[in-house]
């Protein structure tokens, strides 16, 4: 959710939103007996946070379920002028499941889960390093998790954006 986004939330929309994000499964009316409103009110606003795009519901796996996969970082250095198109195209590679734009040391991160460095670098080299801006890429593998929570850092393929 954008900074712009969580702006627009009231109060009531912000802790509706913080419950749903540690259990989604969680009861509409557990959520208004929490907060003191009525369900037909906590109904309401989740439909409209969803109908307005600020919320949906997804199941997310633990990543470790997907087969003993390993997280892969791309840190991806970039013409300026190309970061914009560079990251529409990369998020449009089904392997890659998250791409942030960044200041600092890259311009882009990406990031996917890969069952074999093999698939990792076809990756690199045939979809990304061949792209027009880039400059750079640097990959790093996740080898031990110390701490994976997947209700704050979701790596899981979203809805595409037409």
């Amino acid at each position: 959710m954008s900074g712009a986004s969580w702006q627009r939330l009231d109060a009531l929309d912000r802790k509706i939103v913080e419950k749903l994000g540690r259990d989604a499964r969680i009861s509409n009316r557990a959520i208004a007996a929490e907060l003191g409103v009525t369900e037909g009110t906590i109904r309401s606003r989740i439909k409209r946070l969803q109908n307005e795009g600020l919320i949906q519901f997804t199941v997310v796996k633990d990543f470790r379920m997907a087969g003993s996969p390993n997280l892969c970082m791309l840190g991806i250095d970039a013409d300026p002028s190309c970061v914009s198109d560079l990251a529409e195209t990369i998020r449009q590679i089904p392997e890659i499941n998250c791409v942030v734009l960044m200041l600092g040391r890259f311009s882009l991160l990406a990031m996917g889960l890969f069952t074999n460095i093999e698939q990792l670098n076809e990756i690199v080299i045939d979809q990304i390093r061949s792209l027009p801006g880039v400059r750079r890429v640097e990959t790093s593998i996740s080898v031990h998790n110390l701490k994976y929570d997947p209700t704050i850092a979701k790596i899981t393929s979203g809805p595409k954006v037409d």
